[in-house]
């Protein structure tokens, strides 16, 4: 891991020298010319997409609502018990995030308010490639259900050995409405344009590889998405009284994610740094997934050490981490540092995994310093709000000469005659 010291501009100015824009810029030429080709060939261009990426020859994208039972027996009975744990909290603390509409009625004559509806599809995106996450199916699908959609189209990579059955059981559980097996940037693509198989969607959740979060980016504003998600990131803001190997673990639970993610502690002890660093060597060597890990431990991961707990939290809101680890005591007293980060998690037994996959917040999270705007996937993605407005004419009479003079103003004449001619004689 390497380590970065000084001030705080200092800090940050070698931070940001660690980007992936050159790996983004090489692939957006590609995600747009298949985003073209899905637009114009439909089904024809999925299965050309299908076999060159996924080795697959496919004859339908449609799985079999049957295959969704099935998958229910073809897996562990610990796994769905797992499974409908976490459905358990994940629901539970979505439904605490439901919206109500609201009726106002202070002024005489005057009625204003705002509806809450739910999206009529919404497309679920759930990652294949080097990893299968049947934690994504749920974190994805049940805030869709909360919200009320009534049809939640997921859409997932063909294995070459069949459908993940992990990954279909989770869809049972969760209800999926229809799966698709299909994936990267072509699913996208036909989730934004529609195809003969596949419907069109209002909106498209989930992450996925750099392919997909391009596309989702290219896609936006013919649907609505989620966010644009980049590779997964950590940062820890820890001190001596932490544990180096738990704090080595958790930096390593998201290195073995990606080659490009981040990993970074930051703490007001290098010596802690370095137990912690050579905590991550001794832990690496025992990782089935060594050389992912590795590589993005060598790349991206770093030990930062500050001079005080305040500058470390000043330096963490910079990075703006998708997911935040405080290992500090008493952490709950540091929750108001605390600016720009996707998730928390407070004290020694709150590992990242506990909120990946089965306390109940979502794990769909902004990355790459967009949690200073972003926010965790949550029913009010699935929703929309429209506004409405009644007035009598005694109530507009008292409003219209303010109206007439703004719309005069911006010199939008017709504006002001339709609320003038409420008020003339007919001739």
């Amino acid at each position: 891991m390497r380590f970065i010291t000084g001030s705080k501009e200092e800090i940050l100015g070698q931070l940001h020298s660690f980007s992936g824009d050159d790996v983004q810029a090489e692939t957006e030429a590609a995600v747009k010319a298949i985003i073209a080709e899905v637009r114009a060939d439909g089904d024809d261009a999925l299965f050309r997409f299908t076999e060159r990426f996924d080795g697959v020859e496919l004859t339908d994208f449609k799985v079999p609502q049957d295959a969704l039972e099935q998958a229910l027996d073809q897996v562990e009975p610990d796994f769905i018990a797992a499974l409908e744990q976490a459905k358990a909290n994940i629901l539970s603390y979505h439904q605490k995030q439901k919206q109500s509409g609201f009726v106002d009625t202070e002024k005489n004559g005057v009625l204003r308010g705002q509806l809450i509806r739910p999206l009529e599809t919404a497309g679920i995106y759930v990652p294949g490639g080097t990893a299968a996450y049947p934690s994504s199916v749920l974190m994805n699908i049940l805030p869709a259900k909360i919200a009320g959609v009534p049809r939640i189209i997921m859409v997932t990579p063909p294995g070459k050995d069949g459908m993940n059955p992990h990954i279909l059981a989770a869809a049972a559980i969760a209800g999926a409405d229809e799966v698709y097996q299909v994936g990267g940037a072509q699913a996208i693509a036909a989730l934004a344009f529609g195809t003969d198989s596949i419907p069109k969607v209002d909106k498209i959740v989930g992450p996925g590889n750099l392919f997909v979060a391009l596309a989702k980016r290219e896609v936006f504003g013919i649907v609505d998405i989620d966010m644009i998600a980049g590779p997964s990131e950590i940062v820890v803001v820890a001190d001596a009284t932490a544990n180096p190997r738990f704090v080595a673990a958790d930096l390593l639970s998201q290195a073995e994610h990606d080659k490009l993610a981040r990993a970074i502690l930051i703490t007001t002890s290098e010596q802690f740094g370095v137990s912690v660093a050579d905590e991550v060597e001794k832990q690496l060597q025992t990782l089935p997934r060594v050389e992912i890990a590795t590589a993005s431990i060598a790349n991206f991961g770093q030990v930062i050490v500050t001079e005080t707990l305040a500058e470390a939290f000043e330096i963490m809101n910079e990075i703006a981490p998708e997911h935040l680890e405080i290992q500090l005591e008493n952490a709950i007293d540091y929750l108001s540092y605390v600016k720009n980060a996707g998730s928390v998690f407070l004290g020694a037994y709150a590992s990242e995994p506990l909120g990946d996959y089965f306390a109940g917040p979502n794990h769909v999270l902004p990355t790459s310093g967009t949690a200073r705007f972003f926010s965790p996937l949550g029913v009010a993605d699935f929703c929309k709000r429209t506004s409405f407005i009644s007035y009598t004419k005694e109530a507009l009479a008292k409003e219209k000469d303010a109206i007439v003079l703004l719309a005069e103003k911006e010199g939008l004449t017709a504006h002001a005659r339709a609320i003038q001619i409420r008020f003339e004689e007919e001739n």
